[in-house]
């Protein structure tokens, strides 16, 4: 049973004898009955849906020389949100954590480059965050705006977002889905390392796309 339903009984302690407080004692009362009612009503309303790793994944892509895109992933990842009811319009707390060390380019000795001090810095940044600050629809586009830290450094993004639906998988869960995508500059994030190629260019862009599916589960 939640913490505040377990208190209900002891908000209706304005028995008779409770009238006969001071004015000052009453409305102290009152207002923590009327407090203990909306966090009731947050609870009952409010609904947690936790990552489904199985069926989620999320990808980068970086240039290459300029003429061509390396692909990487993370393989350990979580995002949780939260909802009034089912309405993903009113999303909150959308959280998204990567583990740096995870991350996977199919080249061992190139993951290990990354998170080395000229990349990621895994050891003393071991973790890629993500919090929301707002979910809002732009016409036929969802955007979910934020804050991510990646290599200690915080900045705001934005998140293009294609909500698929809610259905119930075959095991009874409730699940929603979601195509998300974007793109970054790995400079503003203190990532600058680069080469030079024999031509004058750089071997590896600056701009990051990123996309991913996403499947979250409803929380009992």
């Amino acid at each position: 049973m939640p913490y505040a339903l377990r208190l209900l009984p002891y908000a209706f302690c304005l028995t008779p004898y409770a009238f006969c407080l001071t004015p000052f004692a009453l409305r102290f009362k009152l207002c923590a009955l009327i407090s203990l009612i909306s966090i009731l009503k947050y609870n009952m309303s409010t609904i947690k849906w936790e990552l489904d790793p199985a069926h989620s994944e999320i990808q980068f892509k970086v240039k290459h020389l300029m003429i061509a895109n390396v692909t990487g992933h993370f393989k350990h990842f979580t995002v949780s949100a939260e909802t009034d009811g089912e309405d993903f319009s009113k999303a909150t707390n959308i959280v998204f954590t990567a583990e740096v060390h995870s991350i996977d380019t199919g080249n061992e000795q190139r993951d290990t480059h990354l998170k080395s001090s000229d990349f990621f810095n895994g050891d003393t940044h071991s973790k890629i965050h993500f919090h929301s600050e707002k979910y809002e629809k732009k016409g036929d586009k969802e955007i979910l705006l934020g804050n991510l830290t990646i290599h200690g450094m915080t900045k705001p993004v934005a998140v293009d977002v294609e909500f698929g639906g809610i259905v119930k998988d075959p095991y009874g869960r409730t699940k929603a889905g979601f195509t998300i995508s974007g793109k970054l500059s790995r400079k503003e994030f203190g990532i600058t390392y680069n080469a030079a190629t024999e031509a004058g260019g750089v071997v590896i862009g600056d701009e990051v796309k990123f996309n991913g599916e996403i499947q979250l589960i409803k929380q009992a």
